[in-house]
């Protein structure tokens, strides 16, 4: 079975693009800079930024951050039904 395109523009438009989720996109990109400061370019190449206990919904803030593998992030979300 053949999926259907993604529409992209459409995701943007209905989620990607309201302001709640480019507060939090600012927020990923702050907190990765950080770490790239605390840690080094190189160390974090092919890893990524978790955010440990983040909410699901609302601010990152308060968040603490560790450095892990993109497929240990990966594991870790939730899974959709």
């Amino acid at each position: 079975m053949a999926r259907k395109p993604r529409d992209y523009k459409k995701e943007y438009a209905d989620y990607h693009g309201t302001p709640e989720q480019k507060k939090r996109r600012a927020e990923r990109n702050r907190d990765r800079k950080a770490a790239e400061r605390r840690v080094g370019k190189a160390a974090l190449r092919g890893k990524e930024v978790d955010h440990i206990n983040a909410p699901r919904k609302g601010s990152l803030a308060g968040a603490s951050t560790q450095i892990i593998s993109k497929k240990a992030n990966r594991k870790k979300q939730p899974k959709r039904s």
